[in-house]
Formats: C-alpha cells, sequence, structure tokens
C-alpha cells in the first residue's frame, strides 16, 4: 500500500486533509504528525529560525523513518525549512503551497496573496515569484494581511477569522485576476464568499497534485 505523511503545524488542518485524502486517494494509508509549536516560535520570533527549520527537517525525517513513500508539509509558514530538507530525504517531500503557486501563476499577470499572519505571506510571496520566473511568466503581485484573524480563529471565534478574510478578499477582488489564500485554514471562507476571479487554496491542489504522482 502507498503511504503519505502528513506533518501539520495545527490539529485543525487533520481532519481538512483527511476528508480530502479519503476523496482523492483512496487505498493511499496516511499518517499525521502534529507539532504546533513550529508555528507559534515561528510567530513569536517574527520568523523561521535555524532551530525550527532543523525540527521540520527531523519530522519529516520521522515521517520517512516511518514508512511515508510521500511527505507532505501543510503549513506555509515553514515551507523555506521544507525545501531546505527535500535534498536530504530520500522521498519526494511537497511543501502545500507549491501546487497553489503554480496554478496562480498560469491563471494571470495580477496576482493577490492574501494571509492572516505575516510569518506566512513573504514566504508564500516569494514562492510566487520564484515560480513565476521558472515558467517565464511576468507577474505584478498585491499582498494583504487579514489583521486578527489568525488570532481569532485559534481563540475560537472563527466567525471573525472569516469576516476579515471575507474584507480583504472584496478589497482585492477588484485588483487582481487571481487571488491566492496563503494558508490551509483561510480555505474554510470560500463556502460563503463569492468572488469575481479566482481564489486559490492549497489543500485541495495540493491533494489533487499527490493523486497524479501517487
Amino acid at each position: 500500500m502507498k503511504k503519505l505523511g502528513l506533518l501539520h503545524t495545527s490539529a485543525t488542518l487533520v481532519p481538512v486533509f483527511a476528508e480530502l485524502c479519503a476523496r482523492h486517494l483512496p487505498g493511499v494509508e496516511t499518517y499525521n504528525l502534529v507539532d504546533d509549536s513550529l508555528i507559534k516560535n515561528t510567530i513569536a520570533e517574527g520568523r523561521l529560525s535555524p532551530a525550527t527549520a532543523r525540527r521540520v527537517a527531523a519530522h519529516i525525517g520521522s515521517l520517512e523513518a516511518a514508512g511515508a513513500g510521500h511527505i507532505l508539509v501543510t503549513c506555509s509558514s515553514i515551507g523555506a525549512a521544507v525545501e531546505a530538507a527535500e535534498p536530504l530525504t530520500g522521498v519526494p517531500v511537497l511543501r502545500v503551497d507549491r501546487p497553489m503557486a503554480d496554478r496562480a501563476v498560469a491563471l494571470g499577470r495580477r496576482i493577490g496573496v492574501i494571509a492572516t499572519l505575516a510569518t506566512t505571506l513573504e514566504p508564500t510571496a516569494d514562492l510566487v515569484r520564484r515560480r513565476a520566473l521558472a515558467a517565464g511568466r511576468e507577474i505584478d503581485l498585491t499582498v494583504a494581511v487579514c489583521d486578527g484573524a489568525f488570532e481569532a480563529l485559534m481563540g475560537g471565534d472563527p466567525e471573525a477569522h472569516d469576516d476579515s478574510v471575507a474584507r480583504t478578499l472584496d478589497r482585492l477582488g477588484a485588483e487582481a485576476d487571481v487571488i491566492v489564500l496563503a494558508q490551509a485554514s483561510m480555505a474554510r471562507v470560500l463556502d460563503r464568499v463569492p468572488s469575481p476571479v479566482p481564489v486559490l487554496t492549497s489543500p485541495a491542489l495540493a491533494i489533487e497534485h499527490l493523486a497524479g504522482a501517487l
């Protein structure tokens, strides 16, 4: 049986990816490793520190040792650590926002990136820029942070989170050809917010990408 290891920085994402895996990856066994201190330390320090990056690499190694044939890291804030760990790992490793960045670059020149954490905004924006360069496409990037949204979600007020993201989506919708939601936790908002332009979220696109690979 094929095996997929998933590394999360929030337990709230486990059921989200479990549902997607059940739908798109039938017959693939999954392992979940959750360490929310990775994102808490990154937020507290305002950056991805070398110590946290080493722990990300260690967790990826643990999933490989557990038998995973592919590994998905579901947090965009630690994407740089994921890329650094890839050449040290004997199985394919995917950062969750890479397929989303590729889709955004293919869909339009004016790309909006929205995050609820400043520590996620720049890693995702940087990834979009690099994927555009690799594809030979010129883009115009607009970025925005939904202040207070992440804290509201973690504090048990998902409606306040959704309202903040919805307002930002509405504003950027007039300025972009496509909008990228930088964090997997933001995908929940799409069920209630219409948008005049395509809005991309990472969970489904990542799992669809893995379905092709697996």
